[in-house]
């Protein structure tokens, strides 16, 4: 399989050195893409490939992933995601409205930060960055205690012994991810380390609990401050309820959370799963750049 090009950029941002990964020809439209919980900016991969114009994809590993330095922290903050992506839009579009887009946690950003900077946005696409069940008060006293209980421990990611064995892993968890694309992804996703074995490129705190509440209304303000027309892709397969309650209920709560888009286009991708930006990813380019043109 041929892949288009990429070319790797560093940059600091917020006192940490951020890899920035970028395909296409500079001067072309940009898109930025942020990528989800333990993934990489390099996981856009098959959709650039599949993009039939020409555009600048822009997509960063998040901090603490992929080829970004780690926080050195007990535990990441949420906020600091959007923080860190105020940083780089200013950098690379200074002036313009931007094409974001945002894949499960990345997709959570990118609509908080369009809510807070919707001057900042010119369209948003979402992949099933639906949000988290709402906290309730009565659950505070718990999450406090987890949270400080995991700062006992030292959190680990597995490692193992050879990339192949890296993509396999990848391909359990997706079973619709292919040999060739999984071994492409194993590379971006993992390095070797002194002992001559694999880890993924992920800080292992990204793994602890964290103490703040999901306030699912706040979250809505954002999104009913978005200006930006909107387009939302859901996987036919997803396990999104998983984080939002049963299916049966997240089914319902997703459409809530929706209408307080005020310019929804909303989508489904037959066969595939949450990862659908590896699943189907040239129905994914053709309603991105249908989107961006329309």
């Amino acid at each position: 399989m041929s892949y288009t090009p990429s070319r790797s950029e560093f940059l600091a941002i917020r006192g940490l050195r951020c890899h920035v990964r970028h395909w296409g020809r500079e001067g072309a439209p940009k898109i930025f893409m942020l990528h989800g919980w333990m993934d990489v900016g390099a996981s856009f991969q098959f959709v650039v490939d599949a993009l039939r114009g020409d555009w600048h994809v822009i997509a960063p590993d998040w901090r603490g992933f992929g080829l970004s330095e780690r926080s050195g922290a007990d535990t990441y903050w949420f906020p600091d995601y959007l923080a860190d992506l105020d940083a780089i839009l200013r950098h690379y579009s200074p002036e313009q409205a931007v094409n974001l887009l945002g894949h499960s946690m990345g997709g959570n950003a990118v609509a908080l930060y369009a809510g807070a900077r919707p001057e900042r946005i010119r369209k948003l696409i979402n992949l099933e960055g639906a949000g988290l069940r709402a906290s309730k008060p009565d659950q505070a006293p718990g999450r406090f205690a987890k949270w400080m209980d995991g700062l006992l421990e030292q959190p680990e990611l597995r490692s193992y012994p050879s990339q192949a064995a890296v993509a396999a892993r990848l391909q359990k968890t997706n079973p619709r991810l292919g040999d060739e694309r999984a071994a492409f992804l194993a590379q971006h996703w993992s390095a070797q380390n002194d002992a001559g074995e694999w880890e993924i490129l992920g800080d292992p705190v990204h793994k602890q609990t964290g103490p703040l509440p999901y306030h699912v209304e706040d979250v809505m303000a954002c999104w009913k401050a978005i200006a930006a027309p909107v387009l939302w892709v859901e996987a036919e397969q997803t396990n999104m309820w998983t984080w939002m309650g049963d299916e049966q209920g997240g089914r319902a709560e997703l459409t809530r959370r929706l209408a307080h888009l005020r310019d929804v286009r909303r989508e489904v991708l037959a066969d595939a799963g949450h990862m659908l930006h590896h699943d189907q990813p040239e129905q994914l380019a053709h309603l991105i750049e249908d989107f961006l043109a329309g």
